[in-house]
């Protein structure tokens, strides 16, 4: 009987460990496909405008100019600022996803600055430089960024996203 009882034991304990590895090893990949075709409604030559500005910040400062990201990145950025529109505010929410999409792609570190209400490249880059947070990731360790930059049609009033990363 004593015998029964130790290997009933031994089974739960063989059984919850199965459990718990098969948990662990069944953490399957996070999809983060998007539709690439989005990042044709950023304002492209707004956000060329945005990019020479803070890079002319940057190299003042002895820093590295950044690089023009990807389709990929920029149709998160896009994602982001429709999703802003939509709710008629700036603000962060699913960063994390944002983040995670871009070191799926090998993406090292990500930053993000988000604004709107500015109709010109200088007013929000002098707005985002007079900002503390802001500035830290215009002068971050990045070496790539990407826009969503987009009217909205409801109030005829730009919504921007800017993402930083490195890869």
């Amino acid at each position: 009987m004593k015998r029964y009882k130790i290997a009933q034991i031994i089974l739960i304990l063989l059984l919850t460990m199965t459990s718990c590895t098969k948990d662990s090893l069944s953490n399957e990949q996070e999809d983060f496909s998007i539709d690439l075709t989005l990042a044709r409604q950023n304002d492209s030559q707004f956000a060329q405008e945005v990019l020479v500005l803070i890079n002319e910040h940057r190299v003042s400062i002895g820093l590295d100019l950044l690089t023009l990201g990807s389709e990929f990145s920029c149709a998160y950025a896009v994602e982001h600022t429709n999703y802003m529109i939509g709710l008629s505010e700036i603000n962060h929410d699913n960063f994390h996803t944002r983040s995670a999409a871009l070191q799926s792609e090998g993406a090292q570190q990500v930053g993000e600055n988000v604004a709107y209400g500015y109709s010109s490249a200088e007013d929000v880059v002098n707005a985002w430089l007079n900002s503390t947070s802001h500035r830290d990731n215009i002068e971050g360790n990045y070496t790539y960024s990407s826009f969503g930059i987009i009217k909205s049609d409801d109030n005829n009033t730009y919504y921007f996203t800017q993402l930083f990363y490195k890869e």
